[in-house]
């Protein structure tokens, strides 16, 4: 006599192998995105008691971006797709400084601002891009060993608990190359630096999190080779 099947196993862990476009695509739209948020942290922004930068809307949609590539592609992908946005920012940094160094023409006025917008200070460009290259990495470490464990399932707690790990490190690393340049000179005021960050950020992810699992599941259901792999 046959044993029934054990209905509450964990079903395995699946992930796409990137050949079908989609994975270039999302690769595409978090090294953009990381290189306008470096742009727009040069503007500082007030709203309310909150002070924060111009780049602060799209830092949500790079850890977004971050997790689908994770939950679908698995950490070595992610890791690629982080490798290639960190060196591609790089690569814009130096672009504006080539463009801030060449000779402006006669009628040319705008070079102080050029300066302002496209030349902000070097540690915080090393700030930004250290952070998101050590973060992006712990935050995919962390949801693809989950997703080990459990399988398809419980994918709003790997979101969540990826996300606070790796806006953790993310803020710790960047405030920490940050707060000397900005002028903080106090433990009190580091910390009152960090807790903050951390905490805005990762409640605006938590509450973001019911779109992630929604992109999600449409990038699995679009994606062939996941979806072969879920009919197995």
């Amino acid at each position: 006599m046959n044993a029934a099947p054990e209905k509450n196993l964990p079903t395995l862990a699946r992930f796409a192998s990137g050949g079908s476009g989609i994975y270039a695509t999302l690769l595409a739209v978090m090294a953009v995105v990381l290189i306008l948020s470096n742009i727009g942290a040069s503007k500082g922004v007030i709203i309310g008691p909150l002070v924060t930068d111009g780049g602060f809307f799209l830092f949500p949609l790079a850890y977004i971006v971050g997790d689908l590539v994770s939950e679908v592609y698995g950490f070595k992908k992610a890791r690629l797709a982080i490798t290639v946005s960190f060196l591609l920012s790089i690569f814009a940094a130096f672009c504006y400084w080539v463009i801030i160094w060449l000779p402006g023409a006669e009628w040319y006025d705008g070079q102080e601002a050029l300066e302002r917008t496209l030349g902000p200070i070097p540690l915080i460009v090393l700030a930004s891009l250290a952070a998101f290259f050590v973060g992006q990495l712990f935050n995919a470490w962390v949801l693809v060993r989950m997703k080990q464990r459990t399988g398809e399932r419980l994918l709003f707690g790997r979101i969540a608990v990826s996300t606070l790990a790796g806006e953790f490190v993310d803020t710790v690393v960047f405030c920490s190359i940050a707060a000397p340049v900005i002028g903080i000179s106090n433990i009190s005021t580091f910390a009152n630096y960090v807790i903050v960050g951390f905490l805005f950020k990762s409640a605006v992810e938590i509450v973001l999190s019911p779109v992630t699992i929604a992109v999600i599941g449409a990038v699995k259901r679009a994606e062939p080779e996941y979806r072969a792999n879920s009919a197995r």
